[in-house]
């Protein structure tokens, strides 16, 4: 789709009355420097302009129009510029997908009417170009002018205003809000602004993904392009979700789900709007991270502990120098400095710009992946920052002899004001405000260059399957279920299905003590003690399956498995967004308790799997945990991955599935489906 007519229009068409002259206002206040045409029956101006009083005595078609009015007029108006070959639409107006079912009948109507052209909306602001001067918005804004930054499409038109009143020196080159979303979404916005090269970056605020593949596609078409993303998505809370769902009828999406899509896509996700601005200013200044090493100076051992200890929650690593780094620092510092990272290089040389210089220079090229100078700027209507200078000129100074990543980092937001912000950015520096926010904004970006230093995954989302209800689906009894996973490659114990005791002792002799025994047919068997384990001799299978008579026609007759060194749960389930979707975690009877697991997107591989499992808080139970043999971890993701692949294979029948638990035996013996539960579609 190309947008280039609608973005940078020449000429724009504006219907209604505050909010059209609001943008005739704006851009004007911006400097757009192409023709706004008042459309009005019954004024003679708006905003200062002449009114056409109908699209017909237009002198062309408008590259852009923005239509401020009712619901029921937009659409006619839609379809007129439509049919006169109209560039693209903003529609302001509420009422549509967000207002039931007549909402509903009429965002249809609006997206008929509209035919092939473009349309923002509805229910939003719309879209600021601050490089061309271009200000579809209703609204104050608080942006200026550039030649090059960074693009923040929003689905909350509120949060679009806001962020252009940031005042922490972000360029941001557009800000678009997508309202209702009828005809362009995430994906498409992805794309244009992929596409500009006077864009830097892309800032992402999500309230739901509607189409998880196109954003897949979409965000893999930016990478391409260099422009690596960050993304604030709402609905960790269930009350954000509620409230995103009623305001926008979209789908939220199950959170975990996000997460996994957005680190299979190398977005960097960030809890806050502060966190998403700086990460967006370093991607802007200096782009992706390359790892997690990171340097640091102050003048104070205190501003240093601030940093370690924030830094203690995130991925960041402050490494010791080596000897010989610290003897060749000694050499430019003064005896008394205790030379280490985080360096407190004090106040001996406060205003000795050159000696300082010298000082960074020689601490930096040691080569880390980021360099942070902690610098808290005075407030200049009551201070002077004459004697701040001298550090902050040598740190620029040295970072442009080094190259690389570098911050100026305040330990408090406010104290890094706009003007030094700027004047930063212009020398290559990232400026960055409040220590917590800067952190987390570099751990952000170090995120994205490690994942751009893998290839791209080439294993697109698997599409969702065809819905079902709970009602539709049927479960296979356990035998069923394990005969359906081996044949996936799956380990199981060896069983037998029996309906008698006499049976469920011949299968015990021909299996081997000690054995299972458990009823088939029942989805949740040790409730109603269904399970009898550990059954040594004859005596012992012939009472389980006595006591367990009555509660289902027949029983499964197990070898017991030995040598389990880690128990974990593999599950499958259908979500209306992103189709099937896997999770694994802690098993057994740990899954209600520990609550510890790991999301996965379908298709997956080995490789993620691994990550995945090493990932859960449990890990250290694999890995030989207080001289415990270590797991057959590689087997473990082997038998996952073949449940992926059933599940892909199968996917319009698998309603759900559930392998817990999945035992994991010493390294080089295997992992084994204990207990398994398919549920088909009818």
């Amino acid at each position: 789709m190309d947008l280039s007519r609608f973005l940078k229009p020449k000429t724009i068409a504006v219907f209604g009355g505050v909010e059209a002259a609001e943008v005739i206002r704006q851009s004007g206040k911006m400097g757009f420097d192409g023709e706004i045409w008042p459309v009005h029956p019954k004024k003679e101006e708006v905003g200062g302009l002449k009114c056409f009083k109908s699209l017909s005595d237009l002198p062309a078609a408008p590259d852009a129009a923005y239509i401020a009015v009712n619901r029921n007029l937009t659409i006619e108006l839609v379809r007129e510029l439509a049919e006169m070959g109209c560039g693209g639409a903003v529609c302001y107006a509420t009422g549509f997908t967000e207002a039931g079912e007549e909402g509903a009948a009429l965002a249809r109507e609006l997206v008929e009417a509209s035919g092939d052209m473009m349309i923002l909306g509805p229910n939003c602001y719309g879209v600021l170009n601050y490089l061309d001067g271009v200000m579809l918005w209703p609204d104050q804004q608080g942006g200026k002018r550039v030649e090059k930054g960074v693009a923040i499409v929003t689905q909350s038109s509120n949060v679009a205003f806001n962020l252009t009143l940031q005042n922490k020196a972000l360029p941001i080159a557009y800000m678009q809000s997508l309202g209702v979303r009828l005809k362009y979404d995430l994906p498409e916005a992805i794309r244009c602004f992929a596409d500009d090269d006077n864009v830097t970056a892309i800032g992402l605020h999500i309230e739901g993904i509607a189409n998880p593949q196109a954003f897949e596609e979409a965000v893999l078409y930016a990478r391409e392009r260099g422009k690596p993303i960050v993304a604030i998505k709402i609905g960790r809370s269930e009350a954000a979700q509620k409230i995103a769902m009623s305001h926008t009828a979209s789908l939220t999406g199950a959170d975990a789900l996000m997460d996994a899509l957005f680190a299979r896509l190398a977005i960097a996700r960030v809890k806050s709007l502060d966190v998403f601005i700086e990460t967006l200013k370093i991607l802007h200044v200096a782009g992706p991270v390359g790892g997690m090493r990171c340097s640091a100076l102050s003048t104070s051992g205190g501003d240093c502990s601030l940093i370690m200890d924030a830094a203690d929650e995130l991925a960041l690593d402050f490494p010791e120098m080596s000897p010989e780094a610290v003897a060749g620092l000694k050499d430019y510092v003064h005896p008394s400095i205790d030379v280490a990272n985080p360096l407190d290089y004090q106040l001996f040389d406060w205003r000795d710009e050159e000696r300082l210089y010298q000082q960074f220079k020689k601490f930096m090229e040691v080569g880390y992946d980021f360099n942070i100078s902690l610098l808290d700027f005075p407030r200049l209507d009551r201070c002077s920052d004459a004697d701040w200078l001298f550090s902050k000129n040598g740190f620029i100074r040295a970072a442009a002899d080094l190259g690389g990543h570098c911050a100026i980092l305040s330990a408090m937001p406010e104290n890094m004001t706009e003007a030094v912000a700027e004047e930063l950015i212009e020398k290559g520096i990232v400026p960055l405000a409040g220590i917590d926010n800067g952190l987390a904004a570099i751990e952000a970006a170090a995120k994205i260059g490690m994942a751009w230093k893998e290839e791209a995954k080439d294993h697109l989302l698997a599409p969702p399957a065809t819905a079902v209800c709970a009602e539709q689906a049927v479960s296979l009894n356990e035998a069923e279920s394990k005969a359906a996973l081996l044949a996936y490659g799956v380990q199981v114990p060896s069983h037998r299905v029996v309906k008698t005791a006499d049976e469920a002792v011949a299968a015990a002799s021909d299996i081997g003590y000690p054995i299972i025994a458990k009823v088939l047919g029942v989805d949740h068997k040790t409730d109603i003690g269904g399970v009898k384990l550990n059954l040594k001799d004859e005596d012992a299978v012939r009472r389980a399956i006595d006591e367990m008579t009555g509660l289902a026609d027949a029983f499964l007759i197990e070898a017991m498995v030995a040598d389990m060194v880690a128990e974990i749960i593999v599950g499958v389930n259908s979500d209306a967004q992103f189709g099937p979707c896997l999770v694994v975690g802690a098993g057994g009877v740990m899954v209600e308790l520990l609550k510890d697991s790991a999301s996965l997107l379908l298709p997956t591989t080995k490789d993620e799997i691994l990550n995945a499992l090493n990932g859960l808080k449990t890990a250290p139970l694999f890995h030989g945990f207080r001289g415990r043999p270590k797991a057959d971890l590689d087997a473990a993701a082997d038998a996952v991955l073949a449940i992926s692949n059933y599940v892909i294979d199968n996917k319009d029948k698998v309603y759900e599935l559930d392998v817990n638990p999945l035992m994991l035996l010493p390294e080089g013996k295997g992992a084994v489906a204990v207990d398994a539960l398919v549920r088909l579609v009818k």
